[in-house]
């Protein structure tokens, strides 16, 4: 009866090791994988600063007078500009097929712009001699156009917006890289591009899981 209750521990004990050697072995694996939450904060960290000098321009005919005599408002602003370039990381993810690392990425979009208020002084604000009485609201309207059309200069910049990109990518390739590197397996990154709304663009797709797929049925 001994010897029976014996041979029962042993395998008990030999089926937990097992079990226990099979969990830390998956999580070894785990650990030797690129982190998609990584990679966003890596997007997050790459993104570009674009410095801008600009003029913008206000006119509005017939802002003051009566009948035949009439005065337009005109006048300019000189000013300076930041505007933070990058992908949504929200729109990253990544799957891992053994040693090969898919990455999904966005196109590269304006984040943010503002413009520098430091910039602006009495002398960045120049009015035609010509021109009606300027208000507070108008140099308040022009200093929210001279931000949209700083956005929309940028926003059209497709070289920056390439170049952004394209910066994201060589730093999240480094960053598996250097998990290969870290655990000695060399891994081969593709590439599948959507556009700023996640939409599909091109590069290949990962296969489904067929057990994934199994498990949704």
């Amino acid at each position: 009866m001994k010897k029976y209750l014996v041979g029962i521990m042993l395998i008990l004990m030999t089926l937990s090791l097992v079990a226990c050697g099979d969990s830390k072995e998956e999580k070894n694996t785990a650990e030797m994988e690129p982190k998609v939450t990584q990679m966003q904060s890596i997007c997050n960290l790459s993104v570009m600063e674009c410095y801008y000098h600009n003029v913008a321009k206000y006119f509005e005919e017939d802002a003051e007078g009566f009948l035949f005599w009439e005065k337009d408002k005109k006048f300019w602003i000189e000013y300076s500009g930041v505007v933070t370039i990058g992908v949504n990381a929200s729109l990253v993810s990544m799957e891992v097929d053994g040693t090969t690392v898919t990455i999904t990425i966005p196109e590269a979009e304006v984040l943010q712009c503002e413009v520098d208020e430091n910039s602006l002084s009495p002398d960045s604000f120049v009015v035609d001699s010509k021109s009606a009485d300027i208000t507070a609201e108008d140099q308040t309207y022009a200093f929210e156009q001279a931000q949209s059309d700083l956005w929309n200069t940028a926003a059209s910049d497709t070289a920056l917006l390439s170049q952004a990109q394209e910066r994201t990518k060589e730093l999240l390739e480094g960053y598996v890289n250097n998990i290969g590197d870290a655990f000695g397996i060399e891994y081969t990154v593709n590439w599948v591009y959507v556009d700023t709304e996640g939409n599909y663009i091109s590069g290949e797709k990962p296969a489904p899981d067929e057990e994934d797929m199994e498990n949704k049925k």
